[in-house]
């Protein structure tokens, strides 16, 4: 790796040359950097704004679930009903659907060889259980950090392929010509001074691997250092899709970690707080007159995690609904506490639903308090939190309504290359989702759709950029940016105040709950707040300009995703996955709650569809088409194996 330095209208920009960039260092971003490597392209570079920040690494569950064909047992399945269950998640694709099927045992397999411990039995079946939209039992998993142990995985196999990772470099420009991409522009965070901060990579193949947006909402399962550049590829020309798709549930704030699974199943007291921690009370039991009932939702919780509109009515949604009206109508701070039982009562479990008091029984788990019952049936669950500075034997827990994954993203071709020739999405920055997907198939996701960019850029992108057309659009880019960031840094602090606020108003009118008339005047807001950035917008020193960008990044989401939001509304979309869009119309399924909280199940007449955005300053244009039907391919043997031949059927 070997940098030069080419002057841009008086500036020493730095300028590194390669075949190819991937930009973000999780499970994805390292398997991409590592097969391009393995499948000949040598001349690669890992770009990361700081290595240990991404949300692989960094998230889990109480058992974090990866989704992969079915590899033991008798149970049959395929290829094609992998397909088929992805497709059935609703807005899917069906070639992308097929290839994250069938891509499935090699990515797999490729984990397996790199270390991560995958569960076997003794004959070597990789034994499987059941997660949600699964109908087979193709989940596995090694504990509550899976995504941890491959990301670790993948970056020993990086490293010992010897591939140059440049830590502390965030992109924040995506430079194109004629449609193509040209290069990045970088931020170096750990440079000293303006003079030089800047960096650039002229390639003509970059795979953004940034993960999901997870710096646009304040009540967010996301970890803290996270937050996404999907906003620099939205800018760049990308098209969005299924934007308004995400995976909301319960989860702690302090620490951010999804209380799904057993911290639900031991019954758990909520409480409600005000702002100053005083004047608690169980606002369940204000609902749940039946206190039997109420338990047996809260249970039925660790089982539905994700806020599903078709659970509020009959279901424990109704459980995330509460919540979200504590926190935002109440303005109160919501806790679990394992220190008591609720009510200060002992538990009758011999009322509770069947499903939860045979579960209690059997794990040995019906007796005491819930501290009490967590460490019968899942103490590494509790031992998480203590490890972290939160005993629950000693103190409540603070939770929230809270998104965890964004189903949509960027919209990629089959191969995984959005509408930029030469740039490629994979992770959660694709938007391979729709409504619904399996537990664990995210990760799945990551890893197939990698692969195959990878696979793709090797064989029919192995061609050095255009130095002239990248050093052509460079030119104005550095420009602007070079002028931005001497306003940004020309006094004071501002930037962290101004994320937050933008945060919180994207909590509160693009969370769970939507209404069409605060999401218009929210993406209005926002447009206010993209125009006026420079003049308030501060920061100190680089690393603070850093974060000026991810604040600006957050706001071209916002915008995309508000309007996403609002088109989906006009386009007569209702209330579906985990978004509930509040109509006076619609159904009251629970006459002890606002009217507000009236809505309109889904139809499902844009089950067929899949809802485009392309992010315009001044305009976003929003388009609908039907979804790819699942290939039907001729799959006689001598016709792949001759075709295969010819071009590896890479087309």
């Amino acid at each position: 790796m070997e940098w030069s330095v080419k002057t841009i209208d008086g500036y020493g920009l730095r300028v590194l040359r390669a075949d190819a960039v991937v930009v973000g260092s999780g499970a994805a971003g390292f398997n991409a950097a590592e097969q391009l490597y393995r499948r000949g392209c040598r001349n690669v570079v890992l770009v990361t704004d700081g290595i240990n920040r991404g949300t692989s690494r960094n998230t889990g569950s109480d058992k974090q679930t990866y989704y992969k064909l079915t590899l033991s047992g008798t149970e049959p399945d395929s290829v094609g009903e992998m397909a088929q269950t992805l497709f059935e998640g609703r807005c899917v694709d069906g070639d992308i659907a097929l290839a994250e099927a069938a891509g499935s045992p090699a990515a797999f397999f490729h984990l397996c060889e790199l270390g991560v411990p995958f569960p076997v039995n003794r004959f070597g079946e990789y034994v499987g259980y059941k997660t949600d939209h699964d109908p087979r039992r193709r989940a596995t998993s090694v504990g509550p950090l899976t995504s941890r142990s491959m990301t670790e995985a993948l970056e020993r196999a990086v490293r010992a392929c010897g591939i140059p990772i440049l830590d502390g470099f965030l992109a924040v420009s995506i430079l194109k010509s004629e449609g193509e991409v040209t290069g990045l522009l970088c931020l170096d965070q750990n440079a000293p001074d303006l003079e030089h901060a800047y960096a650039a990579i002229c390639s003509a193949n970059v795979v953004w691997a940034t993960g999901g947006p997870a710096g646009i909402y304040a009540d967010s399962a996301y970890p803290t250092a996270h937050c996404g550049m999907t906003g620099a590829a939205l800018e760049a020309g990308a098209w969005g899709r299924n934007l308004t798709e995400w995976q909301y549930g319960l989860a702690s704030l302090r620490p951010r970690w999804n209380v799904s699974g057993s911290y639900m199943q031991v019954l758990p007291r909520f409480l409600s707080t005000d702002a100053d921690g005083s004047h608690p009370r169980e606002f369940l039991r204000d609902f749940f007159p039946d206190t039997a009932k109420m338990l047996s939702a809260i249970f039925l919780k660790g089982y539905q995690w994700p806020f599903d509109v078709c659970k509020v009515a009959e279901g424990s949604s109704v459980i995330d609904l509460l919540v979200y009206i504590e926190c935002f109508v109440k303005n109160r701070r919501v806790f679990l506490d394992y220190r008591e039982n609720p009510g200060a009562q002992p538990v009758p479990f011999a009322a509770l639903d069947p499903q939860a008091r045979e579960y209690l029984e059997r794990a040995g788990a019906a007796f005491g308090r819930p501290i009490e019952r967590l460490m019968q049936l899942n103490a590494p669950a509790a031992e998480f939190y203590r490890s972290r500075g939160v005993d629950l034997a000693q103190q409540p827990l603070e939770i929230a309504v809270c998104a965890q994954h964004n189903n949509g993203g960027l919209d990629v071709d089959h191969w995984w290359q959005t509408a930029v020739g030469g740039l490629f999405a994979v992770g959660e920055a694709a938007g391979t989702h729709g409504v619904y997907r399996p537990g664990g198939s995210a990760l799945n996701a990551g890893q197939v759709g990698s692969s195959r960019a990878a696979r793709y850029i090797c064989a029919r992108r192995l061609f050095p950029a255009d130095e002239a057309a990248f050093a052509q659009a460079c030119r104005p880019v550095l420009a602007a940016q070079l002028s931005c960031s001497a306003r940004l840094l020309s006094g004071g602090d501002t930037v962290g105040a101004l994320w937050r606020q933008a945060q919180e108003r994207m909590s509160r009118i693009g969370g769970p709950i939507r209404e069409l008339e605060q999401i218009s005047s929210g993406m209005a807001a926002v447009r206010e707040d993209l125009a006026q950035f420079e003049q308030q917008a501060r920061a100190r020193e680089i690393r603070g300009l850093a974060d000026a960008y991810r604040y600006r990044d957050v706001l071209v989401c916002q915008c995309a995703y508000l309007g996403a939001m609002a088109d989906y509304i006009r386009a007569g979309g209702r209330s579906r996955g985990s978004a509930m869009y509040c109509a006076p119309e619609g159904i009251h399924p629970w006459p002890e709650l606002s009217e507000r909280f009236s809505f309109l199940p889904d139809d499902r007449s844009l089950d067929g569809m899949v809802q485009m955005v392309r992010y315009g300053a001044q305009e976003n244009t929003y388009v609908w088409r039907a979804v790819r039907p699942i290939p039907q391919e001729d799959d006689f043997f001598e016709n792949v194996w001759r075709e295969y031949r010819r071009d590896g059927n890479i087309r």
